[in-house]
């Protein structure tokens, strides 16, 4: 198996916050207030959007670069959803500041249904948890 990424988490005296280090970075996660967290960061779902916004992001420009299309500035709206059975729903919307031809933004809808972060959503991942003492 080929890792892709990595990152490792850490709970703080404050009631859900939790450090994250991946790769080169330090991040916070935290759950809002009304959920009894205190909004000292994004809450899990934000960053699996986050991630998902910027795998897209990333990828749409790589494939407008190697066309040739000037996007101008692509922005990527993503709402997160649980219906009643409490299957997940996610919409993604893209917004260039640049006019497309129809053929175009049909081609940035397609690519988009392909990139890496969206293929994983959407065929789920094994997790194997294990527990381990200090």
């Amino acid at each position: 198996m080929k890792t892709i990424a990595t990152a490792t988490t850490q709970t703080s005296d404050v009631r859900y916050k939790t450090a994250i280090k991946t790769s080169d970075f330090a991040l916070v996660a935290d759950e809002p207030v009304h959920a009894g967290g205190q909004n000292a960061g994004p809450a899990p779902y934000d960053y699996l959007l986050a991630g998902l916004g910027a795998c897209t992001s990333i990828t749409l420009q790589m494939y407008a670069e190697h066309k040739g299309w000037n996007l101008g500035e692509l922005s990527i709206a993503l709402h997160l959803q649980k219906d009643k059975e409490g299957n997940t729903h996610i919409e993604r919307v893209l917004t260039t500041t640049e006019l497309l031809s129809d053929e175009q933004r049909e081609k940035l809808l397609d690519i988009a249904s392909k990139t890496p972060v969206t293929k994983t959503l959407l065929q789920g991942a094994t997790i194997n948890t294990q527990y381990s003492n200090q």
